[in-house]
């Protein structure tokens, strides 16, 4: 039988060569937003490497605040959109795909960045009882979705072949999902998940607005968050399908769900603790395709992993079982992918034992 992950699929549309997907991380190597030559060389390296789809690092909207890092790119203005043209150049002359991630950090503190821009959220809070920039106004918000879209028409009009939402994590989307950041009393707020989820379904409209029907929308999301790794926002199956309704109604057409350790079960006093994983559940109650993420290729957990902790290889047999198994249709690849551009072809080629070990230096490289 063919290893699952070497496995095409047709997400939305857009036909992959496998099931491996190149997770968004942050590298702060574009000064001034600006991504450089070296960016698409990055890039291109992977594309190279056979990852069935790439996922740019985080990019920031047009919108004051949306990067709290003056090295992280931006998704607006002359000089940057160029840059992402010049890696959409350079990921296709080598067959590749690749998506940006459409990103806003909200009210997420950069201890590093002793300046940084006005940041705006909900309800001004970094986590709850922190804060921490401005609560933002209806004029903000219609702003600030309006700029989603407006990068999402970008995306497609520089020729990526898809776009991903950063919706996790405890950025700007997810503030408006968690009730620790959104005390808001207005329409924005409510007692359900769904109506929290009313930011991100807006968004998700005016994107599919901006770009048609028939080009791939991708929405990452998350339980966990940088403020509080052990946070829930949906609690049962029943309020994670009042989470995900709206989206999905909205035009999502994949979402990536993200976990600190993809193999463990979302909710293990229903299935026990071999049951469904974050992935698992969102496909199980939507019916879309969903992207698994969280540690995947390394035996540590997510924060031991940015230590240097963990093997290129570890946990990749239960990954390929569940995959298989078809609990979730893709399996996205981070902080391995950023060490070894050649990880596909390797594991590919079943050359687990030339497998570099993840280290947390790399992130300190171009390429």
């Amino acid at each position: 039988m063919s290893n699952p992950l070497f496995r095409p699929f047709n997400m939305a549309g857009l036909q992959l060569p496998n099931r491996v997907v190149m997770a968004p991380m942050t590298r702060s190597f574009s000064p001034n937003g600006v991504p450089g030559a070296d960016v698409a060389a990055y890039y291109r390296a992977r594309a190279v490497g056979e990852v069935g789809l790439i996922v740019t690092e985080g990019t920031g909207i047009d919108r004051v605040g949306s990067v709290n890092d003056p090295n992280i790119p931006r998704f607006h203005g002359d000089a940057a959109l160029a840059g992402w043209g010049n890696v959409v150049k350079e990921v296709h002359g080598v067959g590749g795909l690749i998506a940006p991630q459409l990103w806003h950090v909200g009210a997420a503190i950069n201890h590093a960045n002793p300046s940084p821009p006005p940041q705006e959220s909900p309800s001004g809070l970094f986590k709850p009882g922190k804060a921490w920039g401005e609560k933002m106004s209806e004029s903000d918000i219609a702003d600030t979705v309006a700029a989603f879209a407006k990068a999402a028409g970008a995306a497609k009009q520089l020729g990526f072949d898809t776009i991903e939402l950063h919706g996790a994590h405890g950025y700007l989307i997810d503030q408006f999902f968690w009730t620790g950041t959104n005390e808001r009393s207005d329409s924005w707020n409510g007692d359900t998940i769904a109506q929290r989820g009313k930011f991100a379904a807006e968004i998700l409209k005016a994107v599919r607005a901006e770009v048609g029907a028939d080009y791939p929308v991708i929405i990452r999301i998350s339980q966990w968050k940088q403020q509080a790794f052990d946070h829930k926002v949906a609690t049962s199956p029943a309020e994670l399908e009042a989470w995900l309704a709206p989206m999905s109604d909205a035009g999502a057409d994949v979402f990536h769900c993200s976990q600190r350790r993809f193999w463990e079960p979302e909710f293990p006093d229903i299935d026990g603790a071999d049951g469904l994983n974050f992935a698992g559940w969102v496909k199980k109650l939507t019916g879309i395709p969903t992207i698994a993420v969280g540690s995947v290729g390394l035996s540590s957990e997510f924060t031991g992993a940015f230590r240097g902790e963990g093997s290129a290889a570890g946990k990749l047999d239960e990954t390929i079982d569940r995959l298989d198994r078809g609990e979730f249709d893709l399996v996205a690849v981070g902080r391995a992918i950023l060490q070894d551009p050649e990880w596909v072809l390797k594991v590919k080629a079943g050359k687990f034992s030339e497998l570099r070990d993840y280290d947390a230096a790399a992130l300190q490289t171009y390429y």
